[in-house]
């Protein structure tokens, strides 16, 4: 199957809870943090493996409703910066037009008219990122974690926002979550990209850090019930 190279970054959604940073727990052991990472990496392959049979015709359905209503291939690919600053091809269902990053900037909102109308419908449900179930299953990203971010926007971390660098991505998490509602602005300023990192990026980074720093069970269940309970209403509010 082709796919497409065309840049599709995107705001987060609005109307995600906040994540509330906790006190911190004494600091793991260097054989308490490898035993967490083998155990997520466990859950990341079974979770992966049955979501990947449990979804497949929902994504074989995405592939064939995107080629058939828009010019292009369906799938796309993208690269990312993973763990440790490595970067990745991240996988998605295309939701913009063919060329998208020839016709206007890269950083877009709900509102740009790239974006196809099954791409919009795509976006609310989260079905664009089903593909991505091939990275979690490949290792280069884990379930819930601080979202791949596109190489041009590092230079707007701080010392202490690069440590998110340190985990590896996730298909999920905290900062995804977190409502922008700004896209009107977007369309209309001089410098999109740095008027992003102002608005947006940098809540999104300190929910990122205010999760890793209280990484646990309890924490993860509670980003995929509200993760399920925000995709579930924008769903429903779609016509």
């Amino acid at each position: 199957m082709a796919a497409s190279t065309v840049p599709e970054p995107r705001l987060p959604h609005r109307g995600a809870a906040t994540l509330r940073p906790t006190v911190r727990a004494p600091a793991a052991t260097a054989g308490e943090i490898r035993q967490d990472t083998w155990r997520r990496r466990g859950v990341d392959l079974v979770v992966a493996f049955v979501l990947l049979v449990v979804l497949s015709p929902f994504l074989l359905l995405g592939v064939l409703v995107v080629e058939l209503t828009s010019r292009g291939p369906a799938i796309y690919r993208q690269q990312r910066v993973g763990r440790f600053g490595e970067p990745f091809t991240i996988w998605k269902l295309r939701t913009m037009v063919a060329d998208a990053d020839r016709a206007g900037p890269a950083v877009g909102g709900s509102t740009d008219p790239r974006i196809t109308a099954v791409g919009h419908w795509l976006r609310e449900t989260r079905l664009d990122e089903l593909p991505q179930l091939v990275n979690l299953l490949c290792g280069d990203m884990t379930l819930i974690g601080s979202r791949p971010e596109v190489e041009r926007f590092l230079r707007f971390y701080t010392p202490r926002e690069r440590e998110i660098l340190r985990t590896r991505p996730g298909v999920l998490g905290p900062g995804a979550l977190y409502g922008a509602g700004c896209t009107e602005e977007l369309c209309t300023v001089a410098d999109p990209d740095a008027w992003y990192a102002a608005h947006q990026l940098h809540p999104k980074l300190a929910l990122d850090l205010a999760y890793l720093a209280d990484r646990r069970l309890r924490t993860d269940l509670g980003l995929l019930l509200r993760t399920a309970a925000v995709v579930l209403g924008r769903t429903l509010r779609t016509p």
